[in-house]
C-alpha cells in the first residue's frame, strides 16, 4: 500500500512537471552543468525536444491515480533523454521539418522514451534496485507489482503512438527492437553467473538489452524522412555502436565510478553476479587464485564483507576499467565512421559529439 505522503509528494511532481513543459512555472535549475555536447543537442532541438516532453507528459496521465504517481517520479528522477534525442536528430540530419512543421518525429520520440522507461521500471524489478538516477526507484518506493504493471502501461503507449503514425515500418522497427530488448535481458540472465561467457556472448547480450534501442531510435530519423535504405541502413548502424559503446561505459562505471556521480549503487554488477566484460577481463588474466576468489563471488554468488574491494583492486591490477573503456572508444569510433554516409552538416557534427560525450563519462 503506498503512503498517503507519498502519493502528495509524487502528485504535486507530476503536476509541476506538466506545469515546466506548458510553460506555466520556470524549469527547474540543474544540479550540476549538462556536458557541452549533450547541451549543444538540446539546444540544437529546442522546439521538437519541448513537443516531445509535452507529449510524453500528456500521455502519461491515467484516471487511474497510482500510474501518474509512478510516471511522477519518473519524471522527477530526470535523465539525459538520449535516445529520444537521438530520433529527433537523426531526422533533422535527414532533412526533416522541425516541429511544429514536422510532427511524426516528435511523436517517435516520445514512443522512444516510453519503450525505455518501461523497460527500466522492468529491470530494476527483476535486478531489485534500489536506486535509479540517484533516487529511490520506483519498485523501491511503490513495491514491484505497480511498477511492472506501469511498465506495461507504457509499451501500450508506445504501440498506440506507433499506430497512430500510421507507417508498418515504424511499426516493423519498433516492435522488433522491443522483442530483441526482451531477448538480451532474457540472454542477460542465462550468462549471470558463468564465467565461461565469452566477449561475443557478452556483447550479444549488450547489443540486444542496450544497443536495440539505441539503433531503432536513430533509423526511425531516416524512415520518417524517406530516405534512401542506405541512409537508413548508416542510422541504424550508428545507433548500434553507439548503444554498445554506451553499455561498456556503463559497465565499467559500475566498479569505478563515485555512486553520487552513477546515480545508483556502485557494485550492483558485482553483487548479482553479472559477467561484463570488466569481470571477463579481470578472469581472463587472472591467476590460480583470483580465479578461485572470481569463482566464489561471481558463479557461486558466496560474497562477503570487502570483497568488492578486492574486485576493484583486481581490476585495477589487471587494467580491466581501462581495456573496458578502450573498446567502448572503439564502437564510438564506428559509430562516428556510418555517419559518413551524409554530408557535412550541424547535426552530424553534433551526432559525431555526442558519440565522444558517451565515451567521455567514462575518464
Amino acid at each position: 500500500m503506498v503512503a498517503p505522503e507519498w502519493v502528495a509528494e509524487h502528485t504535486e511532481r507530476f503536476l509541476g512537471a506538466v506545469a515546466r513543459l506548458s510553460g506555466s512555472a520556470p524549469p527547474p535549475v540543474p544540479a550540476e552543468p549538462a556536458p557541452d555536447a549533450l547541451a549543444a543537442l538540446v539546444a540544437a532541438l529546442g522546439p521538437d525536444l519541448a513537443e516531445c516532453d509535452r507529449s510524453i507528459v500528456a500521455r502519461m496521465a491515467s484516471p487511474v491515480a497510482l500510474i501518474p504517481q509512478v510516471a511522477a517520479h519518473i519524471v522527477a528522477a530526470g535523465g539525459k533523454r538520449l535516445r529520444p534525442l537521438l530520433t529527433l536528430a537523426a531526422a533533422r540530419l535527414c532533412g526533416y521539418p522541425a516541429a511544429p512543421a514536422g510532427v511524426r518525429h516528435v511523436h517517435l520520440a516520445a514512443c522512444v522514451e516510453f519503450i525505455h522507461t518501461a523497460t527500466l521500471l522492468h529491470d530494476d524489478v527483476v535486478d531489485e534496485s534500489r536506486l535509479r538516477r540517484g533516487l529511490a526507484s520506483a519498485n523501491a518506493v511503490f513495491g514491484n507489482k505497480p511498477s511492472v504493471l506501469v511498465g506495461d502501461f507504457l509499451f501500450a503507449r508506445a504501440f498506440e503512438l506507433m499506430v497512430a503514425d500510421g507507417s508498418l515500418a515504424v511499426l516493423a522497427i519498433l516492435s522488433r527492437a522491443s522483442a530483441t530488448i526482451a531477448e538480451g535481458e532474457v540472454l542477460q540472465l542465462e550468462t549471470q553467473n558463468d564465467l565461461s561467457t565469452t566477449e561475443g556472448r557478452y556483447l550479444e547480450v549488450v547489443r540486444g538489452k542496450t544497443a536495440a534501442l539505441f539503433a531503432a531510435a536513430c533509423q526511425l530519423g531516416a524512415v520518417v524522412a524517406e530516405r534512401p535504405a542506405a541512409e537508413e541502413r548508416a542510422l541504424f548502424e550508428y545507433g548500434r555502436n553507439l548503444g554498445v559503446a554506451f553499455q561498456l561505459v556503463d559497465d565499467a562505471l559500475d566498479y569505478a565510478a563515485d555512486q553520487a556521480a552513477l546515480g545508483k549503487t556502485v557494485g550492483d554488477d558485482f553483487r548479482e553476479g553479472k559477467v561484463t566484460l570488466p569481470v571477463l577481463i579481470a578472469t581472463e588474466a587472472a591467476d590460480a587464485q583470483e580465479r578461485a576468489f572470481w569463482v566464489r563471488t561471481i558463479e557461486a554468488g558466496d560474497q562477503n564483507e570487502g570483497d568488492l574491494a578486492t574486485a576493484l583492486a583486481l581490476m585495477e591490477r589487471h587494467g580491466a576499467i581501462a581495456a573496458t573503456l578502450a573498446r567502448a572508444g572503439e564502437f564510438a569510433e564506428a559509430a562516428q565512421q556510418a555517419l559518413a554516409a551524409f554530408a557535412p552538416s550541424p547535426f552530424r557534427e553534433h551526432l559525431s559529439a555526442i558519440a565522444d560525450f558517451t565515451v567521455s563519462r567514462g575518464r
